[in-house]
């Protein structure tokens, strides 16, 4: 059997986000190379790529994906046409595009931030959204996001000065608004990395002093601390019902009241950390085998 050609999903790196994901995918890209894969970096919405030369997507860092939403729609419509395979599966990353994923979480149990959508053409009133969550601070981001992008974190007087921006917001494409929890500020955000649902590593990102974006290249830290027993049950319950199938899957929550409240289950694009914890590139190397191994098995 001929060896399988697999894509390496990247963007066109305009800056935004500082080419952070750059070593990371190198390394696993050089890992994956040595193993003797026919791999090769594409950008995800380069006109110029024939897909149907592909056995395989692999989903990486399509970090702008959010910002052409529709096209990357439209892509997952003609890999889907062409019928190659994608990890993570294109139903999944349909369903985890748009932060409205949560209401399904929410539904089947899960503990998850408060939250109050906002759809387009809604009318931001942010005296009703804190007595709904009797909370200091809210948060307010797209349902359609990633980085940070037009994220806020608003007292209440803050968020009446941004009003009129954020029903200009409104007015192109959907919110959510939640509580400002006081835990991603003095504990921190925990991150659980999980391959072929198989728990990897964790990490503790905490913000810059006076901000709250966690985001390295917003100036926050990483941290490895070994994550509390119940937290890490709770995200490895979350990978098992709801990311059946994915190469990878990140969780991310912070821990409220003693339990893990999710913010976001990340299926699409998420920095993995591989870098923080020893043996997770190959790990991840190791369950992509696994995948490739389990296709060839189903085709045989």
């Amino acid at each position: 059997m001929n060896t399988p050609q697999i894509a390496l999903i990247t963007y066109t790196d305009t800056g935004n986000y500082s080419g952070i994901s750059d070593e990371e995918n190198s390394k696993l890209y050089d890992l994956l190379k040595e193993k003797g894969l026919n791999i090769s970096f594409q950008i995800w919405d380069d006109p110029a790529v024939d897909w149907s030369q592909f056995d395989l997507i692999v989903l990486k860092s399509p970090w702008d994906y959010f910002d052409k939403i529709d096209a990357f729609y439209a892509w997952l419509d003609t890999l889907e046409r062409l019928q190659v395979r994608v990890l993570n599966p294109v139903k999944i990353v349909r369903w985890n595009a748009d932060k409205r994923y949560l209401l399904d979480l929410q539904e089947q149990g899960v503990n998850v931030v408060p939250t109050v959508w906002l759809e387009q053409g809604d009318v931001f009133e942010p005296g009703q959204l804190f007595q709904v969550f009797c909370a200091e601070k809210i948060i307010v981001k797209p349902a359609v996001s990633g980085g940070a992008k037009n994220t806020f974190a608003l007292t209440l007087k803050e968020a009446e000065a941004k009003t009129e921006l954020i029903n200009e917001l409104l007015q192109q494409e959907s919110f959510l608004a939640q509580p400002f929890l006081e835990e991603i500020e003095t504990k921190g955000e925990w991150s659980f990395l999980f391959f072929n649902g198989e728990y990897s590593h964790t990490v503790l990102k905490t913000a810059k002093a006076g901000d709250f974006r966690v985001q390295h290249f917003y100036g926050g830290t990483v941290h490895t601390p070994e994550p509390p027993a119940a937290l890490l049950k709770a995200a490895q319950r979350i990978v098992d019902k709801h990311a059946a199938g994915c190469l990878y899957a990140r969780v991310d929550g912070v821990e409220h009241n003693g339990e893990l409240a999710l913010m976001e289950l990340e299926l699409i694009e998420p920095f993995l950390f591989m870098a923080t914890s020893a043996g997770a590139f190959e790990r991840y190397c190791e369950a992509l085998l696994v995948q490739l191994q389990e296709a060839a098995n189903m085709v045989s």
